[in-house]
């Protein structure tokens, strides 16, 4: 054929694009002949050029059905032959997909949703797929589905089954397990140093059986979509730290460290840190994986030292606030000059392996006081919100009268900030002879005896008066068994070092002053801060299951205090607040008080 444009080819009919021929199996070389002088040149190599046309055509018969096939194969989303849950899925749009998948799984809907059948340790229970979190992920298993098939001639003619992706919250899931294996899982013995007085007392790590999250996440996942029981395994753990590296620890550092005390110079003299106080803040911590990490104390550190610091350090003083004049009055406080704690631990902790340079260097830094006069002021302490007192006898010369005084003027003048939770213990600490405090009545195994501090339980219940009556927030207290007629029923509160304790939280925005004063017969608290209520009442309800008390005779003796007996009763006290006319809040308190036995002091009558 002639194109426009271009010159006539010569006779020679040879394509111009030469291509190699195939050779096929049953071609066989031609016997070389003299071609006639009649027959065409050509005329030997037409049956190759058919052949070749046949292989070529072949050819392109396979792979147009071979492209026509891929086509059927790949035609939607998600190859053909594949299937999720028996489901076929394959040629489907991935919306399709996901709307065939959903309407499988509500047709298994009431078999996912049963309860899961799991042992652990050889104790059974079921679970709720719902409450632990599993689930089928659709989206992901569509798009898990529609990925392509790294073998993509088997697409072609085979099939391949894709599994769901399930969700499950393995943290919900660990919980639930915990449950079922109670007290039964061997938890691993973590290793751990700790000193008796200067020795190193070691407690070696051992494996245990433990659940491990992951795994029981997986085999739940397994059973939850068969449908079968599960049976879930424990993992032995071992703490991180080996018994060779607690020998190590021991050796290189727990016995070297209380070999010699430390010498710690700073620009105001020196301290000796001896080996008792080391001891007493070395510390080897293990984590949740058993790695025992070793650090200084640095808290507990100042406290072994005591009065030793003294030499060296100057406390900050806060700013105090007295009632002066029917208001209050703020006085400043001042800085002092303390050790800086920041690298003091491990300045420490990197000498105590040494037998030899054992010093250490402390920086002496000004140290603010925790509250300024300016903090202070504008805390909004300006009036007197609630007071409240109560009678004692015996006069100022009675111990009972003493120890009420002692706690009166530790409490005098505390301020608590908002938000900040005061601890009557906390702030006073152990009350015993060193302390102020002498022998008077306590109640102690259900009687009246001589007892260190007796009395301060008086100050107790004025100061939660004080604070009840103020709307402040009632965290900790306790009634006394026997109810004494110089304390309202129901809202007073014993105290007795360190078991029992009152506690009450500055629920408002603004910091209150606790202000305490006392006569030869009276001990009075009073809370000044800014009034939020308009009022705080008690409204009580009637007494009932009334008791008599019981006639005990006892043996003579200073440790005897005769009693005349108390009845007892229970009893419902409610907290009426009242805020712009209206209730804002009533809270209701009950106690049951014991009845108080008439004790006498000498033998039954014969």
């Amino acid at each position: 054929m002639t194109l426009y444009g271009e010159k006539t080819p010569p006779a020679d009919d040879r394509p111009t694009v030469q291509v190699t021929a195939v050779t096929w199996p049953d071609d066989r070389p031609e016997p070389a002949t003299t071609p006639a002088a009649d027959e065409p040149e050509a005329s030997p190599s037409r049956p190759r050029r058919m052949r070749m046309l046949l292989a070529t055509g072949v050819t392109g018969g396979v792979l147009a059905a071979v492209a026509g096939a891929g086509a059927w194969a790949y035609a939607g989303d998600v190859p053909r032959g594949t299937s999720v849950l028996g489901t076929e899925l394959g040629g489907r749009s991935r919306a399709d997909a996901d709307r065939e998948l959903r309407a499988e799984l509500d047709r298994r809907a009431a078999a996912l949703a049963g309860p899961l059948k799991i042992t652990v340790d050889g104790r059974s229970a079921e679970i709720n797929p719902a409450d632990v979190g599993l689930a089928v992920d659709v989206p992901a298993t569509v798009a898990a589905a529609a990925a392509a098939d790294a073998h993509a001639v088997s697409r072609l003619v085979g099939s391949r089954t894709v599994d769901p992706v399930v969700t499950v919250d393995v943290d919900r899931l660990d919980e639930a397990l915990r449950k079922v294996l109670g007290d039964k899982a061997q938890g691993m013995t973590m290793p751990a140093i700790t000193y008796q007085g200067t020795t190193p007392k070691v407690v070696q790590p051992k494996p245990g059986l433990a659940l491990e999250p992951q795994r029981s996440a997986e085999v739940v996942r397994a059973g939850w979509l068969a449908g079968t029981a599960v049976t879930v395994p424990l993992v032995e753990r071992h703490p991180a730290t080996t018994p060779e590296e607690l020998d190590r620890l021991v050796t290189e550092l727990a016995k070297p460290a209380v070999a010699a005390p430390v010498t710690l110079r700073t620009d105001k003299g020196s301290v000796k840190v001896p080996p008792a106080a080391i001891a007493k803040s070395l510390r080897f911590t293990a984590d949740k994986a058993g790695k025992l990490t070793p650090s200084v104390d640095v808290k507990q550190l100042r406290a072994a030292l005591g009065d030793d610091l003294a030499t060296i350090e100057v406390p900050p003083k806060n700013a105090t606030m007295t009632i002066s004049g029917g208001r209050p009055t703020t006085t400043d406080g001042r800085p002092g000059q303390q050790l800086d704690t920041a690298t003091l631990g491990q300045d420490l902790l990197a000498v105590l392996p040494k037998a030899d340079g054992r010093e250490v260097t402390g920086e002496l830094k000004p140290t603010p006081p925790e509250l300024t006069a300016e903090k202070l002021s504008g805390l909004g302490i300006k009036e007197r919100v609630s007071t409240f007192t109560t009678r004692f006898t015996g006069g100022m010369a009675s111990s009972r009268s003493q120890n009420i005084a002692t706690i009166a003027r530790q409490v005098d003048g505390t301020v608590v900030l908002p938000g900040k939770t005061f601890s009557l213990n906390g702030h006073t600490g152990e009350r015993g002879y060193a302390q102020g405090y002498r022998d008077a009545p306590v109640i102690l195994g259900g009687k009246l005896v001589p007892g260190v501090g007796g009395g301060t339980s008086q100050f107790t219940t004025t100061l939660f008066n004080a604070t009840y009556y103020a709307g402040l927030e009632d965290v900790e207290h306790k009634p006394h068994s026997y109810w004494f007629d110089r304390y309202p029923a129901v809202i007073e509160s014993t105290i007795f070092w360190p078991d029992l304790d009152f506690k009450f939280r500055n629920n408002t925005e603004y910091g209150l002053l606790i202000d305490t004063s006392y006569t030869s017969s009276t001990i009075t608290v009073s809370i000044w801060s800014t009034k939020i209520y308009d009022s705080v009442k008690t409204e009580y309800g009637p007494r009932r299951n009334i008791t008599a008390p019981k006639l005990i005779h006892l043996q003579p003796g200073p440790s005897c205090i005769a009693t005349n007996g108390i009845n007892g009763f229970t009893q419902d006290a409610f907290r009426v607040i009242k805020k712009g006319g209206a209730v804002v809040k009533r809270e209701k308190f009950t106690w049951r008080y014991d009845a108080e036995p008439r004790y006498v002091c000498g033998p039954k009558p014969s």
